[in-house]
């Protein structure tokens, strides 16, 4: 049984900064980096930024743990990031707008029987709030580098 949890939200960020912190796993996307609390611990196993990269992180929901190895493949350059592990798909979309960035996460579940069927009910109350809280987080990730990291005007 299929679940899909999804959280969209227009950042005040540019396009390219967004996706650049969500394929760094060795210094953005992880705990100490955007990631909120439900993420505290990811090793990343080979690679480190963007397509090949190999992770594996533990996810906290309701004092539950589940450990998860995926693969990253970024199947559309600059825009589109897929996490990939066995009943497990998590893509992050990020398209530039005219006033920022949308950027849509969403997570589809694959699970057999009883526990899809409890998963259906209870993953997108479980899910969203992290996800809008790691929203949160990436915005304010990617204002900072961008003020940060933002080339020093020349004198002339």
């Amino acid at each position: 049984m299929k679940t899909r949890v999804t959280a969209r939200r227009r950042l005040d960020a540019p396009a390219d900064v967004v996706f650049h912190l969500l394929c760094d796993y060795r210094n953005h996307h992880r705990p100490g980096g955007f990631l909120p609390e439900a993420f505290p611990d990811l090793d990343v196993l080979e690679g480190g930024v963007g397509d090949g990269t190999r992770i594996r992180f533990t996810m906290v929901l309701r004092g539950r743990r589940r450990h998860i190895e995926a693969t990253v493949h970024e199947t559309v350059p600059g825009r589109v990031l897929v996490e990939d592990s066995p009943g497990l798909v998590t893509t992050f979309a990020v398209e530039p707008s005219a006033d920022g960035t949308q950027v849509t996460f969403e997570t589809v579940l694959d699970e057999p029987g009883l526990s899809g069927f409890l998963t259906r009910l209870f993953a997108g109350r479980l899910v969203r709030p992290v996800y809008e809280e790691e929203l949160d987080r990436l915005e304010a990730a990617a204002i900072l580098h961008s003020i940060t990291e933002a080339p020093m005007p020349t004198a002339v």
